[in-house]
This record gives C-alpha cells, sequence and structure tokens, in this order.
C-alpha cells in the first residue's frame, strides 16, 4: 500500500498544517506570518478537530479560560479573518467554514501532519519488524519539538503525547527484535528519566541492557523503579514488569534472540544500519560547507584508504546540524548503511564514550549477537573492519574529545566515509590518517537572519528585518545563540524582537540572557565545557585572557599576562587555538567571537581573586605603556622627559625599529589599546591610565580617530587627578584641548588650554609652560584675539628656545606663521613657515613637517605662487602617504582642491576635494562643510 506524501499540491499553493510541535501553516514549504499566540492556538483547535465543528464557547475557553475579555468575540472574529486571508491566498486548498455553534476547518486529512502520524502508526501494525521500525520512526519525525508550542498552554490534547509515546515504545520494541539493543539503550534512559513510572519504557530498557550482557545494569534499574513505587506511590510493580525481572533473575534463555544458524565461517547480517537521529529543521546556510562535504564522495580514499573528514569548531556553531544535515541528504550514496555513535567527548553529564563501546553498538547494529562480540577491544576492532571491508558505509562520529578516541572506530575499504565532528581540531587525525578538516565560522548575517526568521514563524520578518540583523549582531552569528534566541520569541509572542536586542545589548548579562529556562540549551554552558577540558596551564591563560578585555591577543600579550616566556606563550595560544577558544586570524594573532570573551570574563570574575584580576591589569598596562610610548617616539621624535611608569619587568616585547613598523603596530593594536586605557580607569591604575593616553595622542591624530580622542583623554584626566598628579593633569587638558580644536569646538578648546596652563604655571615647568602657551595662542588666534595669541606664542618661542627644544620652537614658529596669515600679513606667514619647516626636517619630525608643508602650500597661493604651492602640497602628500597621517593627508588633498579650482581645473579639483571630504566627514572636521560648498558649486561644471 502506498502511503501519503507529506504534502498535497492543488492548482494553489502547496499546504501543510502543523501541530507536532510549534504550531504552523506551511505554504509552499515556509512558515505563514500568523502573529501572536491567540491565532495560533485557533488555528491549533481548528486543525486538531478537522473537518469537525469546533463550538465558539470551546475556543473562548481554550483562549482565555475563565476571564474572557467583554470583546472577545470580535477578537476571535478577527483570527478567524486573519486565517481566511491566508489560506484563500495560498489558492484553496483549505478554508475555514462558518457553521452553529462555531467553525470548521475543511481541509484534506493528509495535510495535516497529526492525521499522517496517526496513519503511519496505524500502518505499521503487524508488519515485519524492519517494516515497523521504519513506518513508525517515519511518523516519529513528524513530531518537531514540545506539541503546539507558540499556543496557549491549555489548547492542545494529552491524548496526543499518549499517542507519541506509545509509538516510541512501539519503534523501540522493534528495534530490539533486529537486535539493536546496545544503540537504543541511551534513548531508554532519556525516556525513562522524563517517564519515571511508565513501566513498558522499564521493561524495554532492562531487555535492552539484558541483550546488550549488561545484566547487572538491567537489574539495577528494575531495583530503582521499584523503590520509587513503593515510596512514591506505595504500589509494587506490574506483573508484567515483576516476570521481567525473574526472568533477568534466572538467566532465562527465553529473553534471547535467537543465534543464526553456523554453517562453517560465521557471517553475520545481512543488516543495513540506518542510526543516523532526526537533522534539525531549521537549517540556513552552509552552502559552501556542503559543497565541500559533497566533494567528499568524489575525492575518495587513495590506494584504498577511506575518507576520513573532521568538521571542527567551537561549541555552538553548528558541527552536528551541518554534519546531520549533509548525512541526511546523502544517505542513499551509502547503500550499506549509516552507524552514528554519539562520542560526548564534551557532555557535562558523561564520561566520554569509549572505543569499546562504540565498537560494541556498531557490532550489535551489523547484525552481530551480543554473545558472539569479543571482548578483546583489538578482536572487536578486527571484526568490525572485517564487516565493513566489502561495504560502503558511512560512519558519522559525533563530538569526538580528541584524535584518539576515533581512530580505533575507522573501518577498511575505500568505499566508505568517515565524519568526525569536534570542538578540538583532530591534527592527529590529519597527521596519521590523512584526514581533511572543515573548520567552521559563524553564519553569514544573511543566514543568520533567514535562521531567526524561520525559527520564529516568519512573523516579524517584514516589519522587524533590521532588527532581526541587529539580534544575529549580538548573537555573534553563533548557530547556538540564534536558535536560543528564536526559542525565546517563539515561546513569547509578546516580547518584540526590539525587545531582545535590548537585552542582550548589555554585555554584562548577555550569556544569561542566552539559556533557556527549564533545559540544558545554554551558550554559557556549552563555552564552560570546553573550557573545564582544558589543561590547568590553559585554564589558567584563558582566565587571564579574560581580564584583557581587548578584541585580539598575541604571545606578547600573553607573556606578559602570565609572566612565561614568549615560546611557552605561543604554544598556549596554539593549544587554545585548537580548542577552538581562540582563532588566529593571521600569524600570531588571536581573537575571540565576542560571546566567549565575554564568557572568558565571567570565568576571570568568578575564578581569580580581586588581588589577582588587579595584578594581571597591572601587567597588561605595563606591557602596552611601555611598547607605545616606544613606538610613539619612533613615529614623533620625543620632546619631554614624560617616561612611562612601569611597576614590573616586562620581559617579551615586540622589535620595533622605525616609524613604518611603530604604526604598523598601533594598527593592529589599535582596539585593545583602547580597551587598556579603559580597563585602567575600571581597576583604578591611574598613573598608567593618563600615560597611556598621552602616549596614543600622536597616532590619534595621524590616523584622524577624532571619535576615541576625547573619551581616551577624558579617562586620561580622570585618572591624573586620582593620582593627584598635576603634570599629568596639564596633558591631559591639552589633549582634550586639542581634540575639542580639531572639530571646531573651539570655545571648549580654549577653557581645557586655559586650565592646562593655569597648572603649567603653578607648577612652575618651563617645557609643560611652553606647550600650553603654544596651545592657548593658536586657539586665540583660531578665535580673532590676535593680540593675546602672539603674546602667548612669543613667550612660548622664547622658552622652546631657551630649554633647547627645537621641535618645540618649529612648532611655536608655525603658529606665528598662522597668526601672520589670519591678520593678512602674508610674507610673514611664509617665512614662518619656511624656518619651522627647516627645524622639522633636522629633527627629523615628519608629522610636523608634513603640516609645516600644508601651511606654505596655503601661504603661496596667498601669494600666487601656484607653482610653488603645488610643490609643497605634493611634498606633504608623500610624507602624509609615507607615515600614515590621515588628517594631513586631507589637509593637503584640500588645499590641492581649492589650487586647481584657482586655476580652473574643475575635475582635478573635484577629485581632490572628495578626497579631503571622506576624511574630514569621519573625523567630524569643521572643514568638512566648506568643502561640501565648493563641491557643489561644481555640480554644475
Amino acid at each position: 500500500m502506498m502511503l501519503p506524501s507529506t504534502t498535497v499540491e492543488r492548482a494553489g499553493a502547496t499546504l501543510e498544517f502543523g501541530v507536532l510541535g510549534p504550531v504552523q501553516l506551511l505554504v509552499d514549504g515556509r512558515p505563514a506570518a500568523l502573529g501572536g499566540s491567540g491565532v495560533r492556538s485557533l488555528l491549533a483547535l481548528l486543525v486538531l478537530d478537522a473537518n469537525k465543528v469546533v463550538p465558539f464557547d470551546l475556543i473562548v475557553d481554550a483562549l482565555w479560560r475563565d476571564d474572557p475579555p467583554e470583546t472577545a468575540r470580535t477578537i476571535v472574529h478577527g483570527y478567524v479573518s486573519k486565517l481566511r486571508r491566508i489560506l484563500a491566498k495560498a489558492g484553496g486548498a483549505a478554508s475555514i467554514r462558518t457553521q452553529p455553534p462555531g467553525y470548521v476547518l475543511q481541509v484534506q486529512p493528509e495535510l495535516v501532519d497529526l492525521h499522517r502520524a496517526k496513519q503511519l502508526i496505524g500502518e505499521a501494525g503487524g508488519r515485519p519488524a524492519a517494516e515497523r521500525a521504519e513506518l513508525l520512526g517515519r511518523a516519529l519525525e513528524l513530531w518537531r519539538g514540545p506539541m503546539l508550542a507558540g499556543a496557549q498552554r491549555h489548547t492542545g490534547s494529552p491524548d496526543i503525547d499518549e499517542l507519541r509515546l506509545a509509538a516510541v515504545e512501539e519503534r523501540i520494541a522493534a528495534d530490539l527484535e533486529l537486535g539493536r539493543h546496545a544503540e537504543v539503550i541511551g534513548e531508554l534512559r532519556r525516556l525513562v528519566d522524563d517517564y519515571p513510572f511508565r513501566e513498558r519504557l522499564l521493561s524495554l530498557l532492562m531487555l535492552a541492557q539484558y541483550r546488550s550482557a549488561r545484566r547487572i545494569d538491567a537489574l539495577v534499574s528494575y531495583r530503582r523503579f521499584h523503590r520509587y513505587a513503593t515510596e512514591e506511590l506505595g504500589v509494587d510493580p506490574g506483573p508484567e514488569l515483576r516476570q521481567l525481572h525473574e526472568q533477568v533473575l534466572r538467566d532465562d534463555p527465553g529473553l534471547r534472540l535467537p543465534a543464526p544458524a553456523q554453517t562453517g565461517r560465521q557471517v553475520y547480517g545481512p543488516l543495513i544500519p540506518a542510526q543516523l537521529p532526526a537533522a534539525t529543521s531549521a537549517f540556513a546556510g552552509r552552502d559552501v560547507e556542503l559543497a565541500w562535504l559533497d566533494g567528499l564522495q568524489h575525492g575518495g580514499g587513495v590506494d584504498g584508504a577511506i575518507t576520513v573528514a573532521g568538521v571542527v569548531g567551537p561549541a555552538g556553531i553548528g558541527k552536528t546540524a551541518l554534519a546531520l544535515t549533509w548525512a541526511h541528504r546523502n544517505a542513499d550514496a551509502f547503500p550499506d548503511g549509516q552507524l552514528f555513535a554519539a562520542l560526548r567527548g564534551f557532555d557535562p553529564g558523561h564520561e566520554p564514550t569509549s572505543p569499546a563501546d562504540v565498537l560494541t553498538q556498531f557490532l550489535l547494529a551489523l547484525g552481530v549477537p551480543a554473545e558472539a562480540i569479543p571482548l578483546d577491544r583489538g578482536e572487536r576492532a578486527g571484526l568490525y573492519r572485517s564487516l565493513l571491508a566489502e561495504r560502503r558505509v558511512l560512519v558519522l562520529l559525533d563530538d569526538a574529545r580528541d584524535s584518539e578516541q576515533v581512530r580505533p572506530l575507522l573501518p577498511a575499504g575505500s568505499g566508505s566515509l568517515v565524519l568526525v565532528t569536534s570542538r578540538r581540531r583532530l591534527d592527529g587525525l590529519v597527521a596519521r590518517g590523512g584526514a581533511r578538516l572543515l573548520a567552521l565560522t559563524t553564519l553569514s548575517s544573511e543566514a543568520s537572519v533567514r535562521l531567526l526568521d524561520f525559527s520564529t514563524g516568519h512573523q516579524r520578518r517584514s516589519a522587524e528585518i533590521d532588527s532581526l540583523r541587529r539580534l544575529a549582531a549580538l548573537c555573534g552569528h553563533l548557530p547556538l545563540a540564534l536558535r536560543i534566541a528564536a526559542a525565546r520569541l517563539a515561546a513569547s509572542p509578546q516580547w518584540t524582537v526590539d525587545d531582545l536586542v535590548a537585552e542582550l545589548a548589555d554585555e554584562q548579562h548577555r550569556l544569561r540572557a542566552l539559556d533557556l529556562e527549564d533545559a540544558d540549551t545554554s551558550v554559557r554552558g556549552a563555552f564552560d565545557v570546553s573550557y573545564r577540558t582544558l589543561h590547568p596551564e590553559l585554564a589558567e591563560t584563558f582566565r587571564a585572557i579574560g581580564v584583557h578585555e581587548g578584541t585580539s591577543v598575541t604571545p606578547h600579550v600573553v607573556a606578559a599576562l602570565t609572566s612565561v616566556d614568549l615560546v611557552t606563550a605561543r604554544r598556549r595560544l596554539r593549544e587554545l587555538a585548537s580548542a577552538h577558544l581562540l582563532t588566529e586570524t593571521r600569524a600570531d594573532r588571536y581573537t575571540l567571537h565576542d560571546l566567549i570573551r565575554l564568557h572568558a570574563r565571567e570565568v576571570a570574575g568568578a575564578e581569580l581573586t580581586v588581588d589577582q584580576r588587579a595584578s594581571a591589569a597591572e601587567k597588561l598596562l605595563d606591557y602596552y605603556l611601555l611598547v607605545a610610548d616606544r613606538a610613539h617616539r619612533l613615529i614623533r621624535p620625543p620632546r619631554d622627559a614624560h617616561v612611562p611608569t612601569v611597576s614590573g619587568a616586562v620581559a617579551e616585547t615586540p622589535v620595533l625599529a622605525s616609524a613604518e613598523q611603530a604604526l604598523r603596530w598601533f594598527d593592529a593594536e589599535w582596539p585593545n589599546l583602547v580597551a587598556a586605557v579603559r580597563l585602567g580607569a575600571a581597576v583604578g591604575l591611574d598613573r598608567h591610565t593618563w600615560q597611556l593616553a598621552l602616549c596614543l595622542r600622536t597616532y590619534v591624530y595621524l590616523r584622524g580617530l577624532t571619535s576615541d580622542w576625547a573619551m581616551l583623554f577624558e579617562l586620561g584626566l580622570r585618572g591624573a587627578r586620582a593620582a593627584g598628579d598635576r603634570d599629568g593633569e596639564s596633558r591631559m587638558l591639552r589633549g582634550l584641548g586639542n581634540a575639542a580644536e580639531l572639530v571646531g569646538e573651539f570655545d571648549l578648546a580654549l577653557t581645557h588650554y586655559q586650565d592646562a596652563y593655569r597648572i603649567a604655571a603653578d607648577l612652575d615647568d618651563p617645557a609643560l609652560l611652553a606647550t600650553a602657551g603654544d596651545n592657548l595662542g593658536g586657539i586665540l588666534a583660531d578665535l580673532g584675539r590676535f593680540d593675546e595669541a602672539a603674546e602667548h606664542l612669543r613667550t612660548s618661542l622664547d622658552l622652546f628656545r631657551r630649554i633647547g627644544d627645537c621641535q618645540g620652537e618649529a612648532i611655536a614658529l608655525n603658529n606665528l606663521g598662522v597668526q601672520a596669515q589670519d591678520r593678512g600679513d602674508h610674507q610673514a606667514a611664509f617665512d614662518y613657515y619656511e624656518r619651522a619647516l627647516a627645524l622639522h626636517r633636522s629633527g627629523g619630525n615628519h608629522e610636523d613637517g608634513a603640516r609645516s608643508l600644508a601651511n606654505l602650500c596655503w601661504v603661496s597661493r596667498q601669494l600666487g605662487r601656484y607653482a610653488e604651492a603645488e610643490g609643497y602640497a605634493r611634498d606633504g602628500l608623500r610624507l602624509a602617504q609615507t607615515y600614515g597621517m590621515a588628517y594631513v593627508e586631507a589637509m593637503l588633498h584640500h588645499q590641492l582642491g581649492e589650487l586647481h579650482l584657482e586655476q580652473g581645473r574643475a575635475q582635478a579639483a573635484r577629485l581632490e576635494l572628495n578626497l579631503a571630504l571622506t576624511v574630514y566627514r569621519r573625523m567630524r572636521s569643521p572643514y568638512a562643510e566648506a568643502v561640501e560648498t565648493l563641491l557643489a558649486g561644481l555640480a554644475d561644471v
């Protein structure tokens, strides 16, 4: 007899109604947007009694119990209207008709998953064991999760839960008839835990244990049940269970399966195992990875070797989902069967499954009677390889602890394929077994949104697609986190995506929000298992990294944090990467997934004492302060006696010998340096905080990072004040003045510079007073207060000359030039700039030299010397581009753009001005508006 297909095609769309899991209506295979729990509850009631009238009173009772609103009738009518619109749009294969005293869903029964399940279960009755197992397995696959999820709790029917349990029991009974004793024990244990007083399940477990040569386990299972029944219920086990117990006690031969006939050499089988668990219904993305796995079938083994592949990656990345999805899609390519074993390498509730136990499970699945399985593991492995030598099978080994757990389970014969999933990198399988590895990364943004969209029922897609993208980003595009977020939304229709986004935005509680209540599904738990399996020294390193709140780590950072040598630090990082707690993005630089970073922070907070965390933070700040000071002095020659406060010895630091190397180091470490300043401020390392901020000023200016500038120096100012360091306070105030001046906030800049100058005067420090006066004079000139500006600038010039600071002298001359130019004295300005440039060049100060060239270009234009102006600009651009001076480069492009405009070269002007505008906008420079005005005037040219 042909069984009905899972869907029925009509002239319109293909429909399917689902109640065996989340309530859904599939239209052409995609869930329709049903809305909240009210509509879903109504649909569930109609589907459960399809083609029967569901009274209106029953609907109201199911939706609101004893407290219906006055508008209940109107609300139900609205729900019915919405469902009718969806069905009408789908082409009329089903409809909802009003028929007193309620409504009836008219639908072909085969469109309802519950009807199909019942039909398959009915068909299984009286069939041979193999057919029964297959039919019941197909029926049970229709249950997609908790029944009627998304509907009101009191909408369902307990008869359906009983139907599923009865089908499970019958399917397991069929499996036992087929000799699959060992492979059902784990499932039966979980079921007995969930339904401790269901005697049929216990009898099946005892029989499976007995037939797997685990007679003691069978007796222990009975005694545990007997104790529960008598203590909790005050009754004895039923007669059938007691009889089974007696049979096990006396080792009754009737409990064993008949042994196959012996004819010379023993031949077992032919059984074709089909052990793959169900694949997830919500699967998105991974097209590249699936194609890679497809290629394994065509690559084949070399010289008769099997093909071995590992799917590796961190916890929650979707290794098992990918492997099972691919395995189900390609099961037909392995006509001799599919073997599956949960190796439990990282299962917190169980020891890793031993290869000996897996071999027993596989041999039983391949038709070997329990009494014929060798006791010696090596002999079992030999028998296993012999049975598969001429077969083409897929062996899926899930959650391997390491290569040693996998190696005894590799079959013989080039036709078979072994697919292993693991949180470890399985380098041993590659080195000794020629395995190929597929390292999974997080999902793409679009695939993440599709997974969320599908799992939440599509009711949010059109309205909240941007919110879904933000939610996916907060989940780090990690499949486990995405599924948990989707489950929370599906279980709480009153929550919007934005509500969950707001909760996850709080880093302190994000991991807690990604736990499911009353379940063992947890992002934190998954990561914690990986952490708990680490060697103690690796666990120590992971905790130390948790103190470091940056985005990446290097061997030098780990050496500083843990006080080990560079070779040891590099080895530890590689081993953490092998455990997929870190990812090596380029040589010697390792990043943490956002959620793993939060987990490392939690572990450090929970397992390190306050003193240990403070010590680690100080070591980290010592390292960054020492290297940042060295790097910024390479970029801009030192002009002060500022020496970083480094409390301990930092033995291992990177080699930096040039300005180019220093800039590359700053580029790579910038997010970590910003995080280090924040960390110093948070833990009270006040002197470290302001001194590190000071070391970053040159880089911030060169790269035009104005968004970070004010924040860094504000933290530095707090640190200097907390430390009672007035020298540091003055320097931080000057830095804040620089940041305000660059974005056109001249009044705020003046206030900061005045405060800095007052402190310098109180300290009577000539170098500090000269620099503060120079800054103050420059901003006064910007504000048009030229006489005050000139007084401060000339005083600073004298001080710089007195203390022998040639670079300070050049900067003062440059600022005097700006003031002269603002007053219209262009030739005097030119002379100042020229003298400043000569001093900068003699001191190797490329940054300020490029600024002087920009100013020479500017004043040469005013003097009508265009060829000279362009020459200065080109020289300045070469310096700015060579040394990565983003803001100076923008100034020079701006100068060249205006120069081209003055000479009537519109196209060349447009190019230069657009290059300047990009940087000005990023820096929030006040010059951006002027450039936009110039470009607007070129629109019609």
